[in-house]
């Protein structure tokens, strides 16, 4: 029998192991860094990054979401961004990935967003699939960009590189947001090549 639920404080060892697998079915467990602390710091902590939903089958741990919010200036609304989304081999094939999403799909309708956000391997055929069945929406004009440790200290350190309209470049400051991580490991389906594709799922 399948049960989902919030993750909590409780779960942070499991989730680090799940993040683990995912990382070593993809065959890129030596690029996983996070900590047991870095995950309660900032899933459970004061002013929490992320939120997480576990997936048990028999009282066994099956697999897990996690996710996040962002705003979206056109629709005037926020989203969820799916980071991961991840169903333990011996659980595949019972509606464990789909029942995950689905969940994440009724905290964002709870919460009047207007859509969830994700990244599916292109090699990924099955879980392709399964997300056109659900009415998702490839984003293939869109490339992900990632900025990271070198060239994120580079391009911090540069400041202003110019004026901006009434202000000198002296005035000028800079928002650098850059992520982490490698965004949304999808494993539903067979393992993974490099190339990421977005999908959205809209809510209205």
């Amino acid at each position: 029998m399948l049960t989902i639920r919030a993750a909590t404080e409780s779960d942070v060892p499991l989730l680090r192991t799940l993040i683990r697998e995912l990382a070593e079915y993809e065959r890129e467990l030596e690029f996983v860094a996070v900590s047991e602390a870095d995950l309660l710091r900032d899933g459970f902590g004061a002013h929490p990054k992320f939120r997480a939903l576990i997936a048990e089958w028999d009282d066994q741990s099956a697999g897990y979401a996690l996710f996040f919010g962002f705003y979206s200036t056109w629709e005037g609304r926020p989203g969820l961004f799916l980071e991961d989304l991840f169903v333990r081999p011996q659980f595949r094939c019972r509606g464990i990935g789909k029942a995950l999403l689905a969940s994440v799909a009724r905290l964002a309708q709870q919460q009047n967003c207007y859509g969830i956000r994700w990244e599916v391997l292109d090699w990924n055929q099955p879980a392709i699939e399964l997300y056109q069945s659900m009415g998702g929406t490839f984003l293939d004009h869109w490339r992900s960009v990632l900025l990271k440790d070198e060239a994120l200290r580079q391009l911090a350190d540069k400041g202003g590189l110019g004026c901006v309209a009434g202000e000198e470049s002296s005035q000028v400051r800079w928002l650098v947001v850059a992520a982490g991580e490698e965004g949304f490991r999808s494993a539903i389906g067979d393992s993974r090549t490099s190339t990421r594709s977005g999908s959205v799922l809209r809510m209205d």
